[in-house]
Protein backbone atom coordinates (compact mmCIF):
# COMPACT_ATOMS: atom_id res chain seq x y z
CA UNK A 1 0.00 0.00 0.00
CA UNK A 2 1.20 3.45 -0.59
CA UNK A 3 1.79 6.01 1.98
CA UNK A 4 -1.40 7.68 3.02
CA UNK A 5 -1.39 11.66 2.60
CA UNK A 6 0.29 13.24 5.70
CA UNK A 7 -2.30 14.06 8.32
CA UNK A 8 -2.03 18.30 9.18
CA UNK A 9 -0.95 17.73 12.53
CA UNK A 10 -1.77 19.66 14.69
CA UNK A 11 -4.72 21.50 13.01
CA UNK A 12 -6.34 24.46 14.30
CA UNK A 13 -7.41 23.08 17.40
CA UNK A 14 -4.41 21.95 18.27
CA UNK A 15 -2.21 24.83 17.66
CA UNK A 16 -3.86 26.41 19.87
CA UNK A 17 -3.40 23.96 22.78
CA UNK A 18 -0.05 23.61 21.73
CA UNK A 19 0.66 27.33 22.43
CA UNK A 20 -1.35 27.40 25.70
CA UNK A 21 0.44 24.02 27.02
CA UNK A 22 4.05 25.74 25.95
CA UNK A 23 3.02 28.83 27.96
CA UNK A 24 1.68 26.74 30.90
CA UNK A 25 3.37 23.78 31.68
CA UNK A 26 6.33 23.00 32.69
CA UNK A 27 9.38 22.77 30.03
CA UNK A 28 10.81 19.84 31.77
CA UNK A 29 7.65 17.55 30.86
CA UNK A 30 8.25 15.65 27.60
CA UNK A 31 5.46 15.31 24.90
CA UNK A 32 5.65 12.70 21.88
CA UNK A 33 3.64 14.07 18.74
CA UNK A 34 1.48 17.35 19.07
CA UNK A 35 -1.57 15.27 18.93
CA UNK A 36 -4.45 16.53 21.75
CA UNK A 37 -6.89 13.73 22.13
CA UNK A 38 -10.34 14.12 21.91
CA UNK A 39 -11.86 10.60 22.27
CA UNK A 40 -10.18 6.83 22.12
CA UNK A 41 -11.45 3.49 22.47
CA UNK A 42 -9.49 0.18 21.59
CA UNK A 43 -6.65 0.94 19.51
CA UNK A 44 -8.10 4.45 17.75
CA UNK A 45 -7.39 7.94 19.01
CA UNK A 46 -8.99 10.44 17.33
CA UNK A 47 -7.67 14.18 18.30
CA UNK A 48 -9.36 17.63 18.72
CA UNK A 49 -8.97 18.63 14.80
CA UNK A 50 -10.64 15.80 13.64
CA UNK A 51 -7.70 13.10 12.90
CA UNK A 52 -7.84 9.24 13.43
CA UNK A 53 -4.82 7.75 14.92
CA UNK A 54 -3.74 4.26 15.58
CA UNK A 55 -2.40 3.63 19.24
CA UNK A 56 0.48 1.58 18.92
CA UNK A 57 2.01 3.40 21.92
CA UNK A 58 -0.63 2.71 24.72
CA UNK A 59 0.47 5.15 26.92
CA UNK A 60 3.89 3.63 27.38
CA UNK A 61 2.32 -0.14 27.99
CA UNK A 62 -0.86 0.80 29.89
CA UNK A 63 -3.36 -0.13 27.47
CA UNK A 64 -3.27 -3.76 26.92
CA UNK A 65 -7.21 -3.79 27.14
CA UNK A 66 -7.20 -0.68 24.66
CA UNK A 67 -8.61 2.32 25.47
CA UNK A 68 -11.48 2.88 27.49
CA UNK A 69 -12.63 -0.79 27.50
CA UNK A 70 -16.29 -0.69 28.41
CA UNK A 71 -16.39 -3.11 30.39
CA UNK A 72 -13.51 -1.25 32.43
CA UNK A 73 -15.06 2.39 32.04
CA UNK A 74 -18.56 0.37 33.31
CA UNK A 75 -16.71 -0.62 36.99
CA UNK A 76 -15.40 2.77 37.35
CA UNK A 77 -18.94 3.94 36.85
CA UNK A 78 -20.42 2.09 39.17
CA UNK A 79 -17.52 2.90 41.98
CA UNK A 80 -18.08 6.39 41.56
CA UNK A 81 -21.66 6.07 42.30
CA UNK A 82 -20.98 4.40 45.52
CA UNK A 83 -17.83 6.77 46.57
CA UNK A 84 -14.84 8.17 45.78
CA UNK A 85 -11.97 8.06 48.21
CA UNK A 86 -11.76 7.15 51.87
CA UNK A 87 -8.06 6.22 51.89
CA UNK A 88 -7.43 2.86 52.95
CA UNK A 89 -5.30 3.56 55.55
CA UNK A 90 -8.35 5.24 57.35
CA UNK A 91 -11.62 3.76 56.65
CA UNK A 92 -11.09 0.22 54.44
CA UNK A 93 -13.45 -0.86 51.50
CA UNK A 94 -13.79 -4.21 49.91
CA UNK A 95 -11.90 -3.47 46.68
CA UNK A 96 -8.96 -3.05 47.97
CA UNK A 97 -9.03 -6.60 49.67
CA UNK A 98 -10.41 -8.24 46.36
CA UNK A 99 -7.65 -6.82 43.96
CA UNK A 100 -4.93 -8.42 46.61
CA UNK A 101 -6.44 -11.23 46.65
CA UNK A 102 -6.66 -11.79 42.50
CA UNK A 103 -2.62 -10.78 42.35
CA UNK A 104 -1.49 -13.27 45.41
CA UNK A 105 -3.64 -15.61 42.92
CA UNK A 106 -1.86 -14.65 39.59
CA UNK A 107 1.44 -13.15 40.54
CA UNK A 108 4.05 -16.83 40.90
CA UNK A 109 5.58 -17.79 43.73
CA UNK A 110 4.83 -21.16 45.66
CA UNK A 111 4.89 -19.43 49.09
CA UNK A 112 2.53 -17.09 50.75
CA UNK A 113 2.08 -13.81 49.66
CA UNK A 114 0.94 -10.24 50.61
CA UNK A 115 0.06 -7.19 48.75
CA UNK A 116 0.51 -3.17 49.64
CA UNK A 117 -1.73 -1.19 46.28
CA UNK A 118 -0.09 1.97 45.36
CA UNK A 119 -0.74 4.58 42.49
CA UNK A 120 2.35 4.78 40.13
CA UNK A 121 4.92 1.55 39.45
CA UNK A 122 7.71 4.49 40.91
CA UNK A 123 6.44 3.96 44.08
CA UNK A 124 6.17 0.13 43.71
CA UNK A 125 9.55 0.53 43.38
CA UNK A 126 10.19 2.73 46.52
CA UNK A 127 8.16 0.28 48.96
CA UNK A 128 10.06 -2.53 47.96
CA UNK A 129 13.26 -1.28 48.30
CA UNK A 130 12.04 -0.47 52.12
CA UNK A 131 10.45 -4.21 52.54
CA UNK A 132 14.09 -6.11 51.01
CA UNK A 133 15.89 -3.46 53.93
CA UNK A 134 13.74 -3.85 56.50
CA UNK A 135 13.60 -7.80 56.08
CA UNK A 136 17.30 -8.06 55.81
CA UNK A 137 18.96 -5.37 57.78
CA UNK A 138 21.35 -5.06 54.63
CA UNK A 139 21.46 -1.69 52.73
CA UNK A 140 23.40 -2.50 49.40
CA UNK A 141 20.85 -2.59 46.57
CA UNK A 142 21.91 -4.07 42.81
CA UNK A 143 20.46 -2.98 39.91
CA UNK A 144 21.51 -3.22 35.49
CA UNK A 145 22.86 -1.03 33.07
CA UNK A 146 19.88 0.24 30.75
CA UNK A 147 17.39 -0.27 33.86
CA UNK A 148 14.91 2.31 34.34
CA UNK A 149 12.22 1.85 37.35
CA UNK A 150 10.56 5.19 37.79
CA UNK A 151 11.44 8.75 38.74
CA UNK A 152 11.25 9.55 42.32
CA UNK A 153 14.66 9.32 44.22
CA UNK A 154 15.10 5.85 45.00
CA UNK A 155 13.59 4.91 41.86
CA UNK A 156 15.71 7.16 39.88
CA UNK A 157 18.89 6.07 41.90
CA UNK A 158 18.14 3.03 40.21
CA UNK A 159 17.76 4.18 37.00
CA UNK A 160 20.70 3.94 34.65
CA UNK A 161 20.09 6.63 32.31
CA UNK A 162 21.66 10.27 33.32
CA UNK A 163 20.44 12.20 30.16
CA UNK A 164 17.43 13.46 30.25
CA UNK A 165 16.32 11.94 33.79
CA UNK A 166 18.92 12.64 36.16
CA UNK A 167 20.94 15.08 35.31
CA UNK A 168 21.22 17.94 37.71
CA UNK A 169 19.40 16.47 40.25
CA UNK A 170 21.47 14.89 42.47
CA UNK A 171 22.58 13.66 44.69
CA UNK A 172 20.90 10.23 44.69
CA UNK A 173 20.53 7.60 47.24
CA UNK A 174 23.78 5.93 48.36
CA UNK A 175 24.67 1.93 48.47
CA UNK A 176 23.06 1.45 44.57
CA UNK A 177 25.75 -0.90 42.63
CA UNK A 178 25.16 -1.43 39.09
CA UNK A 179 25.49 -4.63 36.97
CA UNK A 180 25.97 -5.35 33.33
CA UNK A 181 22.62 -6.55 31.66
CA UNK A 182 23.21 -9.53 29.67
CA UNK A 183 22.49 -7.31 26.30
CA UNK A 184 23.64 -9.54 22.98
CA UNK A 185 23.09 -7.17 20.76
CA UNK A 186 26.56 -5.67 19.70
CA UNK A 187 27.81 -8.34 22.21
CA UNK A 188 31.47 -9.53 21.26
CA UNK A 189 29.87 -13.04 22.37
CA UNK A 190 28.12 -14.80 19.27
CA UNK A 191 25.16 -16.60 21.37
CA UNK A 192 22.47 -15.77 23.90
CA UNK A 193 24.21 -18.11 26.69
CA UNK A 194 27.41 -16.89 26.27
CA UNK A 195 26.47 -13.63 26.61
CA UNK A 196 24.39 -14.70 29.99
CA UNK A 197 27.31 -16.04 31.32
CA UNK A 198 29.80 -13.40 30.67
CA UNK A 199 27.09 -10.95 32.55
CA UNK A 200 26.42 -12.97 35.32
CA UNK A 201 30.23 -13.54 35.81
CA UNK A 202 30.91 -10.39 36.00
CA UNK A 203 27.46 -9.36 38.88
CA UNK A 204 29.21 -11.76 41.21
CA UNK A 205 32.47 -10.32 40.45
CA UNK A 206 30.90 -6.83 41.11
CA UNK A 207 29.20 -8.28 44.21
CA UNK A 208 31.86 -10.50 46.17
CA UNK A 209 34.55 -7.46 44.64
CA UNK A 210 32.96 -4.29 45.48
CA UNK A 211 29.87 -4.85 48.25
CA UNK A 212 30.01 -8.64 49.48
CA UNK A 213 26.78 -10.95 49.16
CA UNK A 214 26.47 -10.37 52.98
CA UNK A 215 25.71 -6.39 52.34
CA UNK A 216 23.42 -6.65 49.56
CA UNK A 217 19.73 -6.24 50.46
CA UNK A 218 17.89 -6.53 47.45
CA UNK A 219 18.63 -7.43 43.58
CA UNK A 220 16.15 -5.73 41.23
CA UNK A 221 15.77 -6.55 37.62
CA UNK A 222 13.43 -5.77 34.69
CA UNK A 223 12.92 -9.17 33.11
CA UNK A 224 12.77 -7.40 29.63
CA UNK A 225 14.00 -4.13 29.88
CA UNK A 226 11.62 -1.07 29.13
CA UNK A 227 13.13 2.60 28.29
CA UNK A 228 16.37 0.48 28.22
CA UNK A 229 15.31 -0.84 25.28
CA UNK A 230 13.68 -4.07 25.55
CA UNK A 231 16.63 -6.31 25.83
CA UNK A 232 15.50 -9.70 27.04
CA UNK A 233 17.41 -11.45 29.97
CA UNK A 234 18.00 -14.62 29.11
CA UNK A 235 16.32 -17.78 31.07
CA UNK A 236 19.45 -19.13 32.47
CA UNK A 237 20.42 -15.46 33.67
CA UNK A 238 17.47 -14.93 35.24
CA UNK A 239 17.85 -18.58 36.72
CA UNK A 240 21.34 -18.00 37.74
CA UNK A 241 20.15 -15.01 39.84
CA UNK A 242 17.31 -16.41 41.48
CA UNK A 243 19.98 -18.92 42.68
CA UNK A 244 22.48 -16.69 43.93
CA UNK A 245 19.83 -14.28 45.67
CA UNK A 246 18.98 -17.29 47.53
CA UNK A 247 21.91 -18.44 48.42
CA UNK A 248 22.85 -15.30 49.78
CA UNK A 249 19.55 -14.70 51.23
CA UNK A 250 19.24 -11.67 48.98
CA UNK A 251 15.74 -10.41 47.82
CA UNK A 252 15.43 -10.62 44.28
CA UNK A 253 12.82 -8.05 42.80
CA UNK A 254 11.04 -8.35 39.55
CA UNK A 255 10.51 -5.15 37.82
CA UNK A 256 7.12 -6.07 35.92
CA UNK A 257 5.86 -2.67 35.93
CA UNK A 258 5.78 -2.41 31.57
CA UNK A 259 6.16 -6.58 30.69
CA UNK A 260 3.23 -7.62 33.09
CA UNK A 261 0.05 -8.33 32.91
CA UNK A 262 -0.59 -10.89 29.33
CA UNK A 263 2.20 -8.25 27.62
CA UNK A 264 4.45 -11.31 26.60
CA UNK A 265 2.43 -14.03 26.70
CA UNK A 266 2.26 -15.03 29.82
CA UNK A 267 1.12 -12.88 33.11
CA UNK A 268 4.22 -11.79 33.98
CA UNK A 269 7.77 -12.13 31.83
CA UNK A 270 9.30 -14.22 34.55
CA UNK A 271 7.48 -17.46 34.10
CA UNK A 272 9.05 -17.81 30.74
CA UNK A 273 12.37 -18.65 32.71
CA UNK A 274 10.37 -20.40 35.62
CA UNK A 275 12.06 -18.05 38.14
CA UNK A 276 10.34 -16.71 41.14
CA UNK A 277 10.93 -13.43 42.14
CA UNK A 278 10.43 -12.29 46.13
CA UNK A 279 8.51 -9.29 45.03
CA UNK A 280 7.34 -8.00 42.40
CA UNK A 281 6.39 -4.65 41.24
CA UNK A 282 3.55 -4.55 39.34
CA UNK A 283 1.42 -1.25 37.36
CA UNK A 284 0.37 0.31 34.13
CA UNK A 285 -1.76 -2.46 32.30
CA UNK A 286 -2.80 -3.51 35.83
CA UNK A 287 -5.52 -0.41 35.81
CA UNK A 288 -6.23 -0.75 31.95
CA UNK A 289 -5.57 3.30 31.71
CA UNK A 290 -6.42 4.25 35.55
CA UNK A 291 -3.56 4.94 37.94
CA UNK A 292 -2.74 2.09 40.30
CA UNK A 293 0.21 -0.09 41.21
CA UNK A 294 0.69 -2.77 43.69
CA UNK A 295 3.96 -4.90 45.07
CA UNK A 296 3.40 -8.23 45.38
CA UNK A 297 5.67 -10.75 47.65
CA UNK A 298 6.48 -13.11 50.16
CA UNK A 299 4.26 -12.85 53.26
CA UNK A 300 7.44 -13.22 55.79
CA UNK A 301 8.68 -10.33 54.03
CA UNK A 302 6.26 -7.84 53.15
CA UNK A 303 5.11 -8.55 57.17
CA UNK A 304 8.44 -7.24 58.27
CA UNK A 305 7.30 -3.45 58.28
CA UNK A 306 6.00 -2.35 61.38
CA UNK A 307 2.37 -1.12 61.29
CA UNK A 308 2.39 2.44 59.69
CA UNK A 309 5.57 2.20 57.82
CA UNK A 310 3.60 1.46 55.00
CA UNK A 311 1.18 3.49 53.19
CA UNK A 312 -0.33 6.50 51.37
CA UNK A 313 -2.99 8.27 50.90
CA UNK A 314 -4.29 7.27 47.09
CA UNK A 315 -2.72 3.88 47.18
CA UNK A 316 -5.04 1.57 45.82
CA UNK A 317 -7.62 4.16 45.00
CA UNK A 318 -11.17 2.76 44.89
CA UNK A 319 -11.64 4.04 41.37
CA UNK A 320 -8.52 1.88 40.08
CA UNK A 321 -9.05 -0.83 42.12
CA UNK A 322 -13.02 -1.64 40.39
CA UNK A 323 -10.75 -0.71 37.40
CA UNK A 324 -8.05 -3.65 37.43
CA UNK A 325 -10.37 -5.96 38.89
CA UNK A 326 -12.62 -5.20 35.67
CA UNK A 327 -9.04 -5.48 33.85
CA UNK A 328 -8.19 -8.57 35.18
CA UNK A 329 -11.16 -10.17 34.44
CA UNK A 330 -11.46 -9.39 30.83
CA UNK A 331 -7.90 -10.42 30.20
CA UNK A 332 -8.82 -14.19 31.88
CA UNK A 333 -11.70 -14.65 30.55
CA UNK A 334 -10.63 -13.06 26.99
CA UNK A 335 -7.27 -15.29 27.01
CA UNK A 336 -4.96 -12.17 26.49
CA UNK A 337 -2.26 -14.61 27.22
CA UNK A 338 -2.95 -15.70 23.65
CA UNK A 339 -3.82 -12.32 21.83
CA UNK A 340 -0.49 -11.33 23.13
CA UNK A 341 1.28 -14.90 21.08
CA UNK A 342 -0.89 -14.36 18.40
CA UNK A 343 0.12 -10.27 17.99
CA UNK A 344 3.89 -11.05 18.82
CA UNK A 345 4.26 -13.57 16.55
CA UNK A 346 2.94 -11.40 13.55
CA UNK A 347 4.94 -8.60 14.65
CA UNK A 348 8.01 -10.56 15.46
CA UNK A 349 7.88 -11.66 11.63
CA UNK A 350 7.62 -8.57 10.37
CA UNK A 351 10.22 -6.92 12.46
CA UNK A 352 12.57 -9.23 11.60
CA UNK A 353 11.66 -9.37 7.84
CA UNK A 354 13.10 -5.51 7.89
CA UNK A 355 16.12 -6.24 9.71
CA UNK A 356 17.01 -7.95 6.58
CA UNK A 357 15.53 -5.34 4.34
CA UNK A 358 16.40 -2.29 5.68
CA UNK A 359 19.84 -1.30 6.04
CA UNK A 360 18.62 1.34 9.36
CA UNK A 361 17.23 -1.48 11.10
CA UNK A 362 19.96 -2.81 13.33
CA UNK A 363 18.25 -5.39 15.47
CA UNK A 364 14.86 -6.89 15.86
CA UNK A 365 14.02 -8.19 19.51
CA UNK A 366 11.18 -9.37 22.00
CA UNK A 367 9.10 -11.46 23.62
CA UNK A 368 5.44 -12.47 22.74
CA UNK A 369 3.87 -8.79 22.09
CA UNK A 370 6.64 -6.69 23.52
CA UNK A 371 9.02 -6.23 20.68
CA UNK A 372 11.47 -3.86 19.32
CA UNK A 373 13.78 -2.70 16.60
CA UNK A 374 16.86 -0.90 16.36
CA UNK A 375 17.31 1.72 14.53
CA UNK A 376 21.46 2.34 13.46
CA UNK A 377 23.39 4.31 11.26
CA UNK A 378 24.15 1.49 8.81
CA UNK A 379 24.64 -2.38 9.18
CA UNK A 380 28.18 -2.32 9.06
CA UNK A 381 28.89 -0.09 12.38
CA UNK A 382 25.57 -0.43 14.05
CA UNK A 383 26.25 3.20 15.58
CA UNK A 384 23.27 3.95 17.35
CA UNK A 385 20.52 6.52 14.80
CA UNK A 386 18.51 8.32 17.18
CA UNK A 387 18.18 10.51 14.70
CA UNK A 388 17.24 8.41 11.99
CA UNK A 389 14.58 7.16 14.77
CA UNK A 390 12.96 10.31 14.88
CA UNK A 391 12.15 10.69 11.54
CA UNK A 392 10.58 7.20 11.33
CA UNK A 393 8.44 7.88 14.11
CA UNK A 394 7.42 11.54 12.97
CA UNK A 395 6.53 9.89 9.46
CA UNK A 396 4.10 7.45 11.05
CA UNK A 397 2.78 9.84 13.19
CA UNK A 398 1.96 11.92 10.32
CA UNK A 399 0.01 8.96 8.59
CA UNK A 400 -1.73 8.23 11.62
CA UNK A 401 0.68 6.03 13.30
CA UNK A 402 1.23 6.69 17.14
CA UNK A 403 4.84 5.40 18.02
CA UNK A 404 7.03 5.44 21.44
CA UNK A 405 10.85 5.38 21.38
CA UNK A 406 13.20 4.02 23.92
CA UNK A 407 17.21 3.21 24.53
CA UNK A 408 19.45 5.13 26.16
CA UNK A 409 20.29 6.65 22.62
CA UNK A 410 16.09 7.14 21.74
CA UNK A 411 17.16 4.69 18.73
CA UNK A 412 14.98 1.84 19.62
CA UNK A 413 11.07 1.79 18.34
CA UNK A 414 9.20 -0.19 20.42
CA UNK A 415 5.58 -2.15 19.61
CA UNK A 416 3.04 -1.30 23.21
CA UNK A 417 -0.48 -1.62 20.97
CA UNK A 418 -3.46 -2.45 22.94
CA UNK A 419 -3.57 -6.92 23.23
CA UNK A 420 -7.32 -5.74 21.96
CA UNK A 421 -6.07 -5.13 18.51
CA UNK A 422 -8.12 -5.91 15.82
CA UNK A 423 -6.03 -8.05 13.20
CA UNK A 424 -6.67 -5.49 10.21
CA UNK A 425 -5.64 -2.63 12.73
CA UNK A 426 -2.71 -4.33 13.63
CA UNK A 427 -1.28 -4.88 9.75
CA UNK A 428 -2.50 -1.22 9.05
CA UNK A 429 -0.45 0.29 11.56
CA UNK A 430 2.96 -2.51 10.53
CA UNK A 431 1.76 -1.50 6.95
CA UNK A 432 2.85 2.48 7.76
CA UNK A 433 5.66 1.77 10.06
CA UNK A 434 7.07 -0.18 7.73
CA UNK A 435 6.82 1.92 4.64
CA UNK A 436 7.47 4.93 7.34
CA UNK A 437 11.02 3.39 7.55
CA UNK A 438 11.28 2.88 3.44
CA UNK A 439 10.80 6.76 3.44
CA UNK A 440 13.18 7.60 5.31
CA UNK A 441 16.06 5.17 4.81
CA UNK A 442 15.37 6.80 0.89
CA UNK A 443 15.95 9.78 2.40
CA UNK A 444 19.60 8.40 3.64
CA UNK A 445 20.71 6.35 0.44
CA UNK A 446 24.31 6.68 1.41
CA UNK A 447 23.59 4.44 4.34
CA UNK A 448 21.27 1.88 2.27
CA UNK A 449 24.39 1.47 -0.22
CA UNK A 450 27.17 1.38 2.73
CA UNK A 451 25.08 -1.64 4.19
Amino acid sequence: MALERELEVPGREGSALLARRNAAVARGVANGPPVFAATASGAGLNDVDGNAFLDFAGGIGTLNVGHAHPEVVAAVKAQADRFLHTCFNIVMYPGYIELAEKLISLVPGAWPKKVMLQTTGAEAIENAIKVARSATGRQAVVAFEGAFHGRTYMALSLTAKAPGYKSGFGPFASEIYRAPFPVLFRSPQQSEEACADVAFAEFTRQIEMEVSPEAVAAVVIEPIQGEGGFHVAPASFLRKLREYCTRHGIVLIADEIQSGFCRTGEWFATEHSGVEADLYTLAKSMGGGMPIAALVGRADLMDVPKVGGLGGTYGGNPLSCAAALATIAVMERDDYREKARRIGAIVEQRFAAWAQQYAVVGDARGLGAMRAIEIVRDRRSQEPAGDIAAEIVDAAYRRGLILVKAGFHGNVIRFLGPLSLEHDQLERGLDILGEAIALVEARHKPLARSA
